[in-house]
């Protein structure tokens, strides 16, 4: 089983980091499978993979089961997310409990997303609002766990202007965040911009960026509508060039995302969260590609 090392320590490494991020299926019969995709990429080495919930934590059981499998089956080092939504400060401190028995030593701390149907998030009588409520909250049970904390480099949707943006990136920080994964985008410069004003205001921890690769259109058009990142019009002309050939969507989509990242490491970023939408083939490319 593998050792749950804090991702700040490797993050002190000489090499960049490469990670990989799950989300767990809607019902349990599809687990073996989303655990047969784990193998595959676990066949090149990431240094760790996180496990999302569903929205409004619908999956939160099945995220716990995932996370399990993967480090004892999988023998990866598991960041499982963490969200304020649908519950009590005693059901966090419970949930968190046996994270930490479990030992997990690294969480993604996030507010999480409004339930389906939802559009403006609400928070649990008893729980949180914020997620800057939640890291502290963490911080003061279990110093110990190294905590995630989520950046915007293109705005978060809800937030009037990048600068409030910023400004609720700092309190998370202060609360006690250790590092920075940043939203899903394609233009690196936006992403080099957003690094850029963070580090102005005083924060230094390390900031991660998080790439996805465009594996269908309809599919990311729908994403990046509901995060509003930025689809750049040179990728999303090629796209449509090819809509009625899959494979032909899927295979710019990783040639992109794989130029991307190879930018980003070489201007020094210290790692690159890979948003797998659950697809062994194209994460494997994406991580041989970067790692040769």
């Amino acid at each position: 089983m593998c050792d749950q090392q804090p991702i700040t320590e490797l993050l002190s490494g000489s090499r960049p980091l490469l990670s990989v991020e799950f989300f767990p299926p809607r019902n349990a019969d599809a687990v073996d499978g989303l655990v047969a995709a784990a193998h595959k990429i676990s066949a090149c080495k990431p240094d760790f993979a996180s496990v999302t919930y569903g929205a409004g934590g619908s999956t939160r059981d099945l995220s716990a089961t995932v996370c399990k499998r993967m480090k004892d089956e999988v023998d990866l080092q598991v960041m499982p997310h963490f969200t304020c939504v649908g519950s009590t400060r005693e059901e966090l401190g419970e949930i968190l409990d046996e994270f930490h028995s479990e030992g997990y030593r690294n969480i993604m701390a996030l507010r999480g997303d409004p339930p389906q149907g939802e559009e403006t998030f609400q928070s649990t009588e008893g729980g949180f609002s914020y997620a800057s409520d939640l890291v502290a909250f963490i911080k003061d049970r279990y110093p110990d766990i190294c905590q995630g904390v989520a950046g915007y480099p293109e705005k978060h949707p809800e937030a009037p202007s990048l600068d409030s943006d910023l400004d609720a990136l700092k309190i998370k920080v202060d609360a006690g965040g250790s590092f920075i994964t940043t939203q899903l985008f394609f233009d690196n410069a936006a992403f080099f911009r957003y690094v850029d004003r963070v580090r102005a205001r005083g924060i230094d921890l390390p900031i991660v960026p998080g790439i996805m690769p465009v594996l269908a259109l309809k599919q990311i058009k729908r994403i990046t509508q509901l995060c509003q990142s930025r689809l750049p019009k040179t990728l999303e002309a090629e796209l449509n060039k090819v809509e009625s050939d899959p494979e032909a969507v899927r295979k710019i989509g990783v040639e992109w995302a794989t130029r991307q990242i190879l930018e980003l490491i070489d201007q020094g970023v210290p790692g690159v969260h890979i948003y797998a939408l659950n697809k062994a083939k194209s994460a494997v490319e994406l991580m041989n590609a970067v790692r040769g």
